[in-house]
């Protein structure tokens, strides 16, 4: 079964328009709040968007939507102020769940530590525990850790060590939380911890030590943004300072992945975070911290339509650059407008900075001293043209990509003066973008072609041009590089050929089915973008294989 990003097109259209209807009657709610059709109605739309999810799998979604429901239905009509933060909070978690799922639409990739924030904002505002940052991380708590032997002190030395060593790390855990020093903080939390594990090596409260002290070294040296949540945990880890005498006393496990999910965060080469990994098996997040912030910022963020909008205005500005460019190349310009085509520039500079698109804006920005020596009386040249063409181009890419919603690292910045290799990579892109869609539409041309065939009880004329799309559409996949895609098309066009146009007989309904399993997976691979791996883990792809092989086919090596 394929499900998650993959099956997010085939219900996005229902999905999205329960949700702004759900959107809508909460808004209305908030403006009249006597009227409980409203929020029966966003209930009831909330609970179909949730089985939505559910069904496939979006399991960050789906409990992001779970926790709309569950304050939605909890909320009385006819509530006063007193619920003012909730009914606030269901709408931004709405506006973050509707970001989320265009985003996964975009790029195909479940990222569902980014809904917590929004999730904990609705907990939060019912009075609840929040999520810990960890709860959509596993690994196994029960690993062991290298043998050592503990320092052999007596009692009271013992009982003075572990006093200093308490104070030490109380002391460092205040600049923490203070955010005074928190480098400094952390460095003497770490220190506090190091040296108890060594007091209490082999026994329960030394596991603790060990993994606090390499998540304190590893929360300094990958920079981890010091929030609410990590302050909460180390202070938890301060608390269990006070059972450190009672050597049967066990920490809690939750509290030993909380800290493994900081180590694996933070991904960094220090010794202890490097020897708490190696015992857990701890492997990188495909995220960093900063990544994640940046990206939930976008998402509590204006959303597709106002990006769409957003990208409009900067594209008729854009072309009003270009318009007078053409002009300028011409030879048809007099000194008020170049100096117009110099305001020009500096103000669409300055907005593309404003709206995040720093590269965008330095390209033009570095072309204004250009501008201005024309202004005063320096003929343009020919060179000068063609870069402020080539910055020109390199911006409309990137304003292509805002539009999409791209994420900004998607398109490497480019150093003033080269932007068109930029742009030639831009251009690449949208190849590769055109490539996959005409893919899809040739298998669905190919569908509809053999749906006719069958109806006609086998009138072969249905098939004449099926494998020459799918020969067509197999050289396009080869051109992006997907070797294996392209293989199982031919395979599937070389059976329909044979087995279907040039044999008399039409094959079994078996053989029908097992074809149209083949196609329906091809199908899927090209709706994920064609982005999932093509070797290694099970995919869409190894299901193709099995049903290419069912018909008898024998794929090229």
């Amino acid at each position: 079964m394929v499900s998650g990003a993959t099956s997010l097109s085939l219900v996005r259209d229902e999905l999205f328009t329960t949700m702004e209807e759900a959107e809508t009657c909460l808004e209305h709610f908030i403006v009249e709040r006597d009227n409980a059709s409203l929020l029966q109605q966003a209930v009831g739309n909330l609970q179909q968007v949730r089985g939505t999810l559910n069904l496939i799998e979006l399991t960050g979604a789906e409990l992001l939507a779970q926790e709309v429901l569950n304050q939605a239905a909890d909320i009385p009509a006819g509530a006063g102020e007193e619920r003012d933060a909730q009914l606030t909070a269901l709408s931004n978690a709405l506006h973050v769940l509707r970001r989320y799922l265009e985003n996964l639409e975009a790029h195909r990739q479940e990222i569902p530590e980014l809904l917590l924030p929004a999730i904990n904002e609705l907990r939060h505002s019912a009075n609840q525990t929040p999520l810990p940052e960890s709860f959509f991380y596993t690994v196994r708590l029960d690993s062991e850790r290298p043998a050592g032997v503990p320092a052999n002190l007596d009692a009271p030395v013992r009982a003075e060590a572990i006093r200093r060593m308490r104070h030490l790390f109380q002391t460092g855990l205040l600049a923490y939380i203070r955010e005074a020093d928190h480098q400094t903080g952390l460095k003497q939390m770490a220190r506090a911890l190091t040296r108890l594990d060594g007091l209490f090596r082999n026994l329960p409260q030394g596991r603790l030590y060990w993994v606090a002290a390499a998540a304190a070294e590893a929360h300094g040296d990958a920079q981890l943004i010091p929030r609410r949540s990590r302050k909460a945990l180390f202070a938890k880890v301060e608390r269990e300072l006070k059972a450190v005498l009672n050597e049967q006393h066990e920490p809690p496990k939750t509290l030993l992945k909380e800290l493994l999910y900081l180590v694996a965060l933070a991904d960094t080469q220090g010794p202890l975070a490097v020897q708490v990994r190696e015992a857990f098996g701890l492997m990188p997040l495909p995220f960093t911290d900063h990544m994640l912030e940046e990206e939930y910022q976008r998402l509590v963020g204006p959303g597709k339509a106002v990006l769409q909008s957003l990208s409009s205005a900067i594209r008729e500005e854009l072309n009003s650059l270009k318009d007078m460019l053409d002009l300028v190349e011409r030879g048809t310009f007099d000194k008020d407008s170049l100096g117009t085509l110099h305001s020009l520039l500096a103000k669409l500079s300055k907005t593309l900075g404003m709206v995040g698109l720093n590269s965008a804006g330095a390209a033009l920005n570095a072309q204004l001293s250009v501008v201005a020596g024309w202004t005063n009386e320096q003929v343009p040249q020919s060179q000068e043209l063609h870069k402020m063409a080539d910055a020109l181009l390199y911006v409309e890419g990137v304003v292509a990509d805002f539009e999409r919603g791209e994420r900004r690292e998607t398109r490497a910045a480019a150093q003033p003066g080269n932007e068109a290799d930029s742009f030639a990579q831009h251009q690449l892109n949208e190849a590769r973008i055109v490539v996959l869609d005409e893919a899809q539409g040739g298998l669905a041309l190919a569908k509809r072609a053999i749906t006719a065939y069958l109806e006609s009880a086998g009138d072969r004329v249905h098939l004449a041009n099926v494998p020459f799309s799918l020969h067509a559409l197999r050289g396009g996949l080869w051109f992006l590089g997907k070797e294996r895609a392209a293989a199982l098309v031919g395979a599937c066009a070389d059976y329909i050929q044979h087995a279907m146009y040039e044999s008399p007989q039409m094959p079994s309904e078996q053989m029908l089915e097992t074809l149209a399993d083949a196609l329906s997976s091809l199908e899927y691979y090209l709706e994920g973008g064609a982005d999932v791996p093509e070797n290694g883990q099970p995919n869409v792809l190894d299901l193709a294989s099995e049903s290419v092989r069912a018909l008898g086919m024998t794929l090229e090596a």
